[in-house]
């Protein structure tokens, strides 16, 4: 059976610069949505649906994604982008895409939606990158962490997360302590093509989910605590989980993926002056990759109805810069990393202050390792005999 296929005229022109920030939230719109595309020109979006797909459900949907047209559209300005570098014309000798040589080698095998296995080439890639960034953290004698996968529900909630970014969480849960209900789990429990078919009321409520970020986890270790020091500097890798429904494709978007971050807490001026230090001497790191890419102001993936609001005050405090490499393949730009800067938010909402009683202000950078090596594979694919002598080199 084939996808049923939806024409739909926006009831609300959708400008140029929001025609990706609507698409990928269109994957969130219903069920029965397999994927959704916007016209680059915002005059069109088409949404292929599920084979099983109703007349009613059609509706429906229709009716929705005009109304995510609206919440997201209506009003809204375009930003400033301002781009603080700008590479994308380095030389690269690769236009292919690698992923389906990556899967033919063996390199990077799919488990499940958006879960990958990487190999020996990839992992060794991701390794040296590490390397890099944690060299880059040892300038700022920033001291190491270890932080849990599992991140706590009601912290979360203090941090308004639920509200910000709904739709991307990944919950954790477990069966009920109840003898009759786990052995009624464990005999009649099975997979049935699309996920298990165990009765929701089988588990407990929600303490937990599996982490979204890294940063958050050292802002909720110091939370409701007066610090005795002016500044404090951490880093830490850890697996983030970020569920983003059709758009998990390739290695671009994983439900799972391993983030590197180096964090910075004190006074505004502090944060801010240690990112662009921190900004500065990536770009000599970046060279040395020979990655194409540029730096520009962005901001985060908000649910649809905080986008307009939280977007416009992230642009406007120039809060967030993305490191977007280049996808030859595909004349598109991919964000593999960001310089943050969060103001007071975290301070004021977990009560941290500082020894004059001020709220901490926050900032980190950030790297998503899975995207960088399938950014600079997308570049100078496979044969390590094309990639940069410093690559080539720190691999060994």
């Amino acid at each position: 059976m084939t996808d049923l296929v939806l024409e739909i005229t926006p009831g609300i022109p959708i400008p140029s610069f929001m025609t990706g920030e609507v698409q990928s939230k269109l994957a969130y719109v219903d069920e029965q949505i397999v994927s959704a595309k916007v016209a680059p020109d915002g005059s069109q979006i088409i949404i292929y649906l599920k084979p099983t797909a109703v007349e009613d459900d059609q509706a429906r949907i229709i009716a929705r994604v005009q109304d995510v047209v609206a919440l997201m559209v209506k009003g809204v300005i375009q930003p400033k982008v301002q781009i603080l570098e700008d590479y994308q014309d380095r030389p690269v000798p690769s236009k292919v895409d690698p992923m389906q040589e990556l899967l033919d080698k063996g390199e990077v095998s799919m488990e499940g939606r958006g879960i990958y296995t990487l190999g020996p080439l990839v992992t060794r890639l991701i390794d040296y990158f590490e390397k890099c960034f944690v060299e880059l953290a040892d300038f700022f004698s920033a001291v190491p962490y270890r932080f849990p996968t599992l991140i706590s529900a009601k912290y979360l909630d203090r941090v308004n997360y639920f509200r910000a970014f709904p739709h991307s969480l990944s919950f954790v849960t477990h069966l009920r302590e109840d003898l009759d209900n786990i052995d009624h789990f464990a005999q009649s429990t099975h997979w049935e093509g699309d996920g298990l078919n165990a009765n929701p009321d089988s588990f407990s409520r929600i303490e937990n989910l599996i982490s979204p970020a890294v940063c958050y986890h050292w802002y909720f270790a110091l939370a409701d605590q007066k610090l005795k020091s002016d500044h404090l500097v951490a880093t830490a890798v850890g697996t983030c989980f970020r569920y983003e429904s059709s758009n998990l494709t390739t290695l671009e978007r994983l439900w799972n993926f391993t983030m590197r971050e180096i964090i910075f807490i004190g006074h505004g001026d502090y944060v801010l002056e240690q990112r662009e230090i921190g900004r500065q001497r990536m770009t000599k790191i970046l060279e040395e990759f020979g990655l194409a890419y540029r730096v520009e102001s962005a901001n985060d993936p908000f649910f649809v109805g905080e986008f307009r609001k939280q977007a416009a005050f992230q642009s406007a405090f120039q809060l967030k810069y993305e490191i977007r490499a280049s996808l030859p393949f595909s004349g598109k730009t991919l964000a593999v990393g960001s310089y943050n800067y969060h103001q007071d938010f975290f301070g004021r909402n977990l009560n941290i202050n500082l020894p004059d009683g001020s709220p901490i202000h926050t900032g980190c950078i950030a790297f998503g390792l899975e995207r960088l090596a399938y950014a600079f594979l997308s570049q100078y694919g496979l044969d390590i005999k094309q990639w940069p002598a410093a690559v080539r080199e720190g691999m060994q």
